[in-house]
């Protein structure tokens, strides 16, 4: 039967689809990834679960599912992949469309010491109007449009000698002429201003004209002419071009010699070859400097609003680390963006998911805690939420369903995520789903559940080990409930020592976290794992605190005895709260 949008709630009780076989993936064929994330200030739970699912995936039907994070990981989970021998999974803390998502990779550039010919033709051959110009770092310097690309042949006047004017150096001469240096002369490299004569009249009206500007400026073009090639390089012009093949006469390319006079060779007739040597002109005049340019983390909903008024037909996108030409991209390109597809693991809540979710394709949400917030889809999604300890366990459970079995480091990240999120199996969110998937893990993974959970707890003390800011916001959620803005974090700690030690700290932290974040109330549950109690310390609205109902140890710290969980006890004692108190 095919799967529900919804899996009944008694311990995943359905039939798989029969099969002799599991599904084997497709070649990921340099598909996009599809990333499984949990939620921000990520558990253990949510980093494994992420781990496992994304592994489920990549065996079934999603080859290119990948783990993420948005957030950074704390010591205990840090300690289970290490355990597991697993990479942590990759951060994304934005995945809104950017630059870097829209832009082409494969650019069309050139450099500004390339010939206008040069440029051109890449230009016609890849159908492009503009391109950016890079140094030798790749770095952009500035862009090149064709209209401005064509303005390096056409003369400024039409009158006197500036219709004869030749910007070029005579290397790109001979490079776009395919032109044999016979005799060098003098250095070929620089770009220089040349007066270009044909050598097609009498030898003593080739003469005049020669004296008519400066002698050594002169590139003079002529055929199999020997005594016009005589009177060029006696004169010392800056360089003969003999065209149609022909050879340089011996007495010539003597004097050439003695005059260090440049002579080019080629097998172009004079007509084509005056015309090609205005091609050799560099494009370094038709670079346009002020330009528009982002950065791939630039945000294509911020770039739309700064670019609706420029014209600029190509924006080049930046390397921010490297300052490098990373790709380009046209208005166009921002018309309908590529969404990042994602699976949310461990919530299902926009508020409680990476930045710009709400912009990205879901395909699924695997959770296991209530069904609230905003989170609103496009299209229909695989939707699975269960009355389970552990997202970690619903991960696991779908390997058994498929009659599959994860690689030991993905068993070892469940067994984590399981333990975590259910105190090894004491918590009051415990299912039978639960105790039945941590043994048959622990198997796979070949780990003692007992001796791992010593382990991971005694990992380290988050209250030992960081500031106070960063322990307050290493296991965070923040709710919407009744119209009151809400953020409650959990600790775990073996004993409430270190607590009672730092607890001034916490109070400044969390006292602080409400006026940064405008909330209404926020709270820490630190939860002793060896007597499964906790203590609360509060902060927020007085008329929220007051009606808090647990016994007070002082003012804003209250005694939970019994209290592990904070989604089956704590939460559902503030949303009786907030729902009596009324906001003004």
């Amino acid at each position: 039967m095919p799967d529900p949008l919804i899996i009944p709630a008694a311990d995943f009780d359905f039939d798989p689809e029969p099969a002799s076989a599991p599904p084997q993936p497709a070649a990921d064929a340099g598909r996009p990834p599809v990333w499984v994330i949990g939620h921000r200030n990520p558990d253990t739970d949510a980093i494994c679960s992420a781990i496992g699912y994304a592994a489920y995936l990549r065996q079934t039907r999603l080859p290119q599912a990948r783990a993420a994070r948005c957030g950074e990981m704390n010591i205990r989970t840090a300690w289970a992949l290490e355990q597991a021998g697993v990479e942590p999974p990759q951060l994304l803390v934005d995945v809104r469309p950017t630059a870097g998502d829209i832009c082409r990779r494969h650019v069309t550039r050139a450099r500004a010491d390339e010939t206008f010919l040069t440029v051109y033709q890449r230009m016609m051959e890849h159908g492009v109007r503009s391109i950016p110009v890079i140094d030798d770092q790749n770095r952009v310097e500035g862009m090149i449009y064709l209209r401005e690309l064509l303005g390096l042949l056409l003369p400024a006047a039409t009158l006197g000698q500036s219709v004869r004017h030749v910007e070029a150096s005579l290397d790109n001469i001979a490079r776009v002429l395919e032109a044999t240096v016979t005799n060098p002369g003098a250095d070929m490299e620089p770009e220089e201003t040349l007066l270009l004569l044909v050598g097609a009249s009498s030898e003593e009206l080739v003469r005049r004209r020669l004296h008519q500007a400066d002698i050594d400026r002169h590139l003079v073009l002529v055929g199999d002419r020997p005594r016009i090639q005589r009177l060029a390089v006696r004169e010392g012009v800056r360089a003969l071009i003999i065209t149609g093949g022909c050879e340089p006469d011996p007495e010539a390319l003597a004097l050439a010699v003695e005059n260090r006079v440049c002579v080019l060779t080629c097998a172009r007739d004079t007509a084509s070859t005056a015309q090609l040597i205005r091609c050799a002109r560099s494009v370094r005049t038709a670079v346009v400097r002020t330009f528009e340019s982002c950065q791939t983390n630039s945000m294509v909903r911020q770039l739309r609003e700064n670019l609706r008024e420029n014209n600029q037909p190509l924006y080049p996108v930046i390397d921010p680390d490297s300052g490098c030409l990373a790709g380009v991209f046209s208005k166009s390109d921002m018309v309908a963006p590529p969404r990042q597809k994602l699976v949310l693991v461990d919530h299902n809540e926009f508020s409680q998911a990476v930045t710009g979710a709400d912009e990205a394709e879901i395909l699924e949400v695997i959770d296991h805690h209530r069904l609230s917030g905003n989170l609103v889809t496009r299209e229909p999604v695989r939707f699975v939420n269960e009355p389970v300890g552990s997202t970690s366990t619903m991960a696991a459970r779908f390997f058994q369903l498929d009659g599959l079995q994860p690689e030991r480091g993905v068993a070892v990240c469940l067994c984590a995520g399981i333990i975590s999120d259910t105190l090894n199996l004491t918590s009051p969110t415990t299912t039978d789903t639960d105790r039945a998937m941590l043994p048959w893990l622990a198997g796979i993974a070949g780990i003692d559940p007992e001796a791992f959970t010593r382990g991971f707890f005694s990992a380290g003390s988050v209250l030992r080990s960081q500031t106070a800011a960063e322990a307050l916001r290493s296991d965070r959620k923040a709710y919407v409930e009744a119209d009151w803005a809400v953020s409650i974090s959990q600790i775990e700690e073996l004993g409430l020592d270190m607590f009672w030690g730092c607890q001034d700290d916490l109070r400044r932290e969390l006292e602080g976290l409400v006026g940064e974040e405008n909330l209404d109330f926020a709270c820490l549950m630190v939860t002793d794992i060896t007597k499964h109690d906790s203590v609360l310390l509060a902060a927020g609205k007085d008329q929220i605190i007051r009606r808090i109902d647990y016994p007070r140890l002082a003012p804003g710290v209250f005694a939970l005895q019994g209290v592990v969980s904070r989604k089956k006890q704590l939460f559902p004692m503030l949303s009786r709260v907030l729902g009596e108190v009324r906001k003004s």
